[in-house]
């Protein structure tokens, strides 16, 4: 497995209602040594947003309680979040198309599959690097 601590860590925010869902989404991120904060809906994620919070990707489910996921994604963005990378995560048939529309960069099907993550996960270190050597 390849060393993903160069730097400082990834820090990931998990949107998801169901709290068995967090727990797996969390072993999937602290694998690959990410900051892991959650939220159990769009609302509080937002929240975290307004209060000034900054992450590097959001792993966001698409029905939640109080605000869905897209609902969340779409005021993230309104915000002038654009560097946060987004990815929907959900069961759901036109998931892919309802995260993609309000400005999600990526979809995944759950259960996550972690090579897919390690991928993501690689890239949002890579643009880091990247953005630092600036």
């Amino acid at each position: 497995m390849t060393s993903y601590d160069e730097g400082s860590p990834v820090k990931a925010l998990i949107v998801e209602d169901s709290a068995v869902e967090t727990r797996v989404h969390s072993a999937i991120l602290r694998k690959f040594q990410c900051e892991i904060t959650t939220a159990k809906n769009g609302k509080e994620a937002v929240q975290l947003f307004i209060e000034g919070k900054k992450f590097d990707i959001i792993f966001c489910d698409k029905d939640m309680p109080v605000m869905s996921g897209p609902e969340a994604i779409e005021k993230i963005r309104a915000l002038g979040e654009i560097h946060v990378k987004i990815v929907g995560v959900s069961v759901g048939d036109n998931a892919q198309e309802a995260f993609m529309r309000v400005g999600a960069d990526e979809f995944l099907p759950k259960p996550m599959d972690i090579d897919v993550v390690g991928a993501i996960i690689q890239e949002v270190i890579k643009k880091k690097k990247n953005n630092n050597m600036v």
